[in-house]
């Protein structure tokens, strides 16, 4: 039986407002939850929200401002959920604490919260230029970490979708990125992390036409 009040919490929950253009509620929405009516509620509501914000903040904002729409196709996952979906083949990591589940801390003791985005901006610059792939936009918010913030980026072969993750001290809430680029499209791999050669030095004959960066 459900408690007395769930459904107005879940509501209230959905009502706040992460950033000036991201919700909780489009965060919250997972095709497996609604297909197998499981709950996809985060156990700490409070780290949940920080966490968001802070993704949204420092990461979705500027993109959205840059690029005009960002899509989100999957966000928050609950710690069963998670379990669920990688115990049904679904394709979720087994672990994704400070990842997509932005209620649990890692390891380290680092919060985080990743959300999987589709740019249609992208999705058009790549149909206009069949020479490039994932790796334009991979490399073009790579050059931008010092106001992009991205501590890991994984690509799709699906509409351009990719993860983007932000991660972070909870006290200072500083972001603490560990900067991977890696893919499941074609070309497969990591692209680049701090030990990689390619890591610095700028890349942006990989992302010809692209805008510059708007942070508000």
């Amino acid at each position: 039986m459900k408690k007395p009040g769930a459904v107005k919490a879940l509501t209230n929950l959905g009502r706040v407002r992460l950033s000036p253009h991201f919700y909780m509620r489009e965060m919250l929405y997972s095709e497996v939850a609604n297909f197998h009516k499981r709950p996809n509620i985060p156990d700490r509501p409070d780290l949940a929200i920080t966490a968001g914000e802070k993704l949204c903040n420092e990461l979705l904002e500027p993109l959205r401002a840059t690029f005009c729409h960002v899509s989100i196709r999957s966000a928050y996952r609950s710690l069963e959920l998670n379990r669920f979906c990688a115990d049904k083949g679904y394709g979720c990591a087994r672990d994704n604490r400070a990842r997509h589940t932005w209620d649990c801390v890692d390891k380290q003791g680092y919060m985080g919260a990743t959300a999987s985005i589709v740019i249609p901006w992208f999705v058009d610059y790549l149909a206009a230029h069949r020479e490039k792939s994932w790796t334009a936009m991979a490399w073009w918010i790579h050059d931008h970490r010092d106001r992009l913030p991205y501590s890991e980026l994984c690509f799709y072969p699906v509409n351009a979708a990719f993860n983007i993750r932000w991660r972070g001290d909870q006290e200072s809430k500083k972001a603490q990125p560990e900067y991977l680029i890696k893919s499941v499209a074609q070309p497969k791999g990591v692209l680049t992390k701090p030990t990689r050669e390619n890591f610095a030095g700028d890349h942006s004959s990989e992302y010809p036409g692209f805008p510059q960066l708007t942070t508000h």
